[in-house]
């Protein structure tokens, strides 16, 4: 312990990609990808996780807690249970001009592809005319 917090082990903090139209969004427009973290995880830590795991240099990370959803339950005849989701911690991590990571290459390739086959429809279209 250093100054009363526990120093993680940044090998073994298992980083989970978020996968959405919003963080594609983020990592094209601002180069930060977002990551679901376990809730002792720190901005050092996190960090430097990301730097060991993916070889790249990060700029910024930011962390958020967001609260689990109130969920109800309802049984037939019976009154209903009521719950709630559990609380996620995300990271949101800004890299380094130049740097980037792998999560979306299937989906930037698969824009390629279509925008390519769009251009070959068109063109065909032209052509037929």
């Amino acid at each position: 312990m250093a100054n009363g917090r526990q120093i993680m082990n940044f090998k073994s903090l298992p980083l989970l990609p978020r996968l959405s139209e919003k963080t594609h969004g983020l990592s094209k427009q601002r180069r930060t990808y977002v990551f679901e973290v376990t809730r002792r995880a720190n901005k050092p830590a996190v960090a430097s996780a990301v730097q060991e795991q993916y070889g790249v240099k990060v700029e910024a990370v930011n962390l958020a807690v967001i609260k689990g959803k109130p969920k109800n339950s309802h049984r037939k005849g019976r009154r209903s249970i009521v719950g709630h989701r559990s609380d996620v911690r995300r990271a949101y991590v800004r890299l380094s001009q130049g740097h980037s990571l792998p999560i979306f290459d299937v989906v930037d390739a698969a824009e390629q592809q279509e925008k390519a086959a769009a251009k070959k429809s068109k063109k065909a279209a032209k052509e037929s005319k």
